[in-house]
Parts: structure tokens; sequence; C-alpha cells
């Protein structure tokens, strides 16, 4: 299936999939309908690797 390339340009919310007509317009609804996940992974500081990584030096 092919899809047409319209509205391409366009912000989109990858959360819900919803396009939106400016980046201001896409930030205020982060802002207000998904602001518990970014405050849940702006809250996450713990960044290390994962049981099994292997790093190569």
């Amino acid at each position: 299936m092919v899809l047409p390339l319209v509205d391409e340009d366009k912000p989109k919310c990858f959360l819900c999939h919803i396009m939106f007509e400016s980046i201001k317009e896409l930030q205020n609804h982060q802002k207000t309908d998904h602001a518990d996940f970014f405050e849940f992974h702006e809250n996450e500081q713990k960044r290390e690797p994962a049981p099994g990584d292997v790093s190569i030096f």
C-alpha cells in the first residue's frame, strides 16, 4: 500500500499520531495531554549499560 505525501511537513505527535499545524500546537498538546509520560521520562536519570551489553575498547 502506498500512502500519499500529503501533510508531510506538519508536526505529528509520536504518542497518539495526531497531526498539528505548527510546532507550538504540538508542544502545547504534549504538555497537556501527555504530561505524565514526559514527567516520568525526565525523572529517569539512571543511564547505565543493560545486563549483557559488551563494551569494546
